[in-house]
């Protein structure tokens, strides 16, 4: 009997994790925004505000996006996400010189349809990298993203551009923080990938392909 309102939670935490898995493969939607609509989904609006011990973490998630592609894109999936690596692959050689690493669902294998590419780059001055981009024609849009250190940190400037009609938002570091970037997430997969690593999971994927 004690255990029941603990198991009610993970019911409920499993169900809002699912729910959040067809919205991000779905609509594109990030991972916190879909978190929060699947509560208010599954919960209703006074329950979703007061039950926040019941909200997926992002791991969780991800296992869910994971099993929804496997079940309902397993015939598409893969080829997207080959092309969205191949096109990561070019703009990180593109942009050597400023440290480009891949991170997000390009890196970890969810990305869909809706996906677009999320690089940092290590930099000596932000407007370097804007100039680059400008040089060679690239329309860009200036915003900031959270800076992977957590939000005790300011956030920090990104560059969003198009890169063979695919959406590109680089978030632009000083070389500073290139020592103290994560590589490893909490689970023990990459948080980020170098070139090197790139070329190695396009070689791998193209292997699987064969």
């Amino acid at each position: 009997m004690m255990s029941k309102p603990f198991d009610e939670a993970q019911q409920l935490r499993a169900e809002i994790a699912a729910a959040a898995a067809r919205l991000i493969a779905q609509d594109g939607a990030d991972y916190g925004s879909a978190k929060r609509k699947a509560a208010l989904q599954i919960l209703g609006k006074a329950q979703a505000a007061s039950q926040s011990n019941v909200l997926p973490d992002n791991g969780q998630i991800e296992a869910e996006l994971r099993l929804y592609q496997s079940l309902f894109h397993a015939d598409t999936q893969p080829a997207r996400l080959f092309q969205l690596r191949a096109t990561a692959l070019q703009v990180m050689e593109a942009l050597e010189q400023f440290n480009p690493f891949l991170t997000g669902a390009v890196l970890n294998g969810t990305a869909g349809a809706h996906d677009d590419i999320y690089l940092q780059l290590f930099a000596d001055s932000a407007k370097d990298v804007q100039i680059f981009l400008l040089n060679k024609n690239i329309q860009i849009e200036l915003s900031e993203s959270p800076h992977y250190k957590g939000a005790r940190f300011d956030p920090v400037e990104t560059v969003s551009f198009l890169w063979k009609q695919e959406g590109v938002h680089t978030a632009l570091y000083e070389l500073d923080d290139l020592r103290g970037a994560p590589k490893a997430r909490a689970d023990g997969k990459h948080a980020r990938a170098d070139l090197a690593a790139v070329r190695t999971l396009l070689l791998k994927s193209s292997h699987e392909h064969d």
